[in-house]
């Protein structure tokens, strides 16, 4: 009789997102308040399990400790890309095809992007609202390690180049850092000062609004993918609105599960199944892989809600104004309802 009353006291108190177990359903409450569960988390397409990360979920599913039946479905029809289960091995061999991309798939793009130069930059809003930067830099300061932007790349969702220079930086190079970048002196000579290069990507990303003026996701102004894109900005010299940013490096589905960044070419063979970033460098590349990243993150379908983040006027009070005795009322599925995502989740670009 205690122990069935154990167990069921033991289930009421169980999370309904990540099964986590607690011996009082006060110790259920807190772990809702500050888990920010949501459906936008990545969630086990077996035994639905919410976690944190990507990373998280595919260490549930084939890392040291995996449960043992999610294990198993999952190798049988599993994707290792997307994390995705499909219906059969027949429906798992046609995703993957899909799924696996190729940095060959830039054909003859990815073979101009490595030529030459593209600096004049146009309004033009028939590339569609996202664009994605990236940089290589060269070294500045007595010990080169000072980081100066001397190429940069911009392009648009279908992966074509927008605009595309060798830039000159303020400050003298003391190493060019060649066997990575290979970036010589001469290519920086007669190249656009960092100045005007600054003006024209800031133009182009406002599209008609002023910086400080840009408020929200429903304007002109388009929005920025890129990887460690707050390094970027600052050797652009550059400000643009936190809103409008899709930073791979920061976006929580895609960290580590230590809560740090993962690095871009980690992402891309983890991710996209490729390998990038091999001898030297192309910031079309980067700029290519990061897009895809993003778009692949922007597909997912997740349940439409009309105040999807936490932060939402609407919804700063589901769990701080409610009593604390009400909540405890509270079945773990209900909690689970109420409860919203604490990160802005790029699907919601798609709606």
């Amino acid at each position: 009789m205690d122990n069935r009353y154990e167990s069921s006291e033991n289930q009421r108190n169980k999370c309904a997102a990540c099964y986590r177990q607690f011996n009082k359903m006060e110790h259920l409450v807190e772990h809702m308040r500050i888990s920010y569960h949501s459906k936008h988390e990545p969630i086990c397409g077996i035994c639905q399990k919410h976690c944190r990360s990507f990373e998280s979920l595919r260490e549930h599913l084939i890392g040291p400790l995996p449960k043992a039946e999610c294990e198993r479905v999952f190798k049988e029809r599993g994707c290792d890309l997307c994390l995705t289960i499909l219906s059969s091995r027949y429906a798992l061999q046609a995703h993957r095809e899909r799924c696996q991309l190729s940095r060959g798939n830039n054909g003859i793009l990815y073979r101009m992007a490595n030529l030459g130069i593209q600096d004049e930059l146009r309004i033009d809003n028939s590339r569609g609202k996202v664009v994605s930067l990236a940089c290589k830099m060269v070294g500045g300061g007595s010990d080169g390690s000072l980081d100066l932007c001397a190429r940069v790349c911009l392009i648009d969702e279908h992966e074509r180049i927008i605009f595309q220079t060798y830039v000159k930086p303020h400050l003298s190079v003391t190493n060019y850092r060649y066997e990575t970048t290979g970036i010589r002196q001469e290519f920086l000579r007669d190249a656009m000062p960092l100045r005007q290069v600054q003006r024209k990507i800031q133009d182009y990303l406002c599209n008609g609004e002023p910086v400080r003026q840009i408020r929200s996701r429903g304007g002109k102004a388009r929005i920025l993918v890129g990887h460690g894109l707050d390094h970027d900005l600052k050797c652009l010299e550059l400000e643009y609105p936190e809103i409008l940013i899709r930073d791979s490096a920061k976006y929580p589905p895609l960290m580590k599960t230590s809560k740090l960044s993962n690095s871009l070419k980690y992402l891309t063979k983890a991710y996209l199944g490729y390998d990038i970033q091999t001898g030297i460098q192309d910031p079309y590349e980067d700029c290519v892989a990061t897009m895809r990243l993003y778009k692949r993150m922007r597909s997912q379908t997740h349940k439409v809600e009309e105040c999807p983040l936490a932060s939402d006027p609407q919804n700063r009070n589901n769990f701080s104004s409610r009593r604390q005795s009400e909540l405890e009322r509270m079945t773990p599925e209900k909690m689970l309802e109420i409860s919203r995502s604490d990160y802005y989740c790029w699907c919601i670009d798609s709606k």
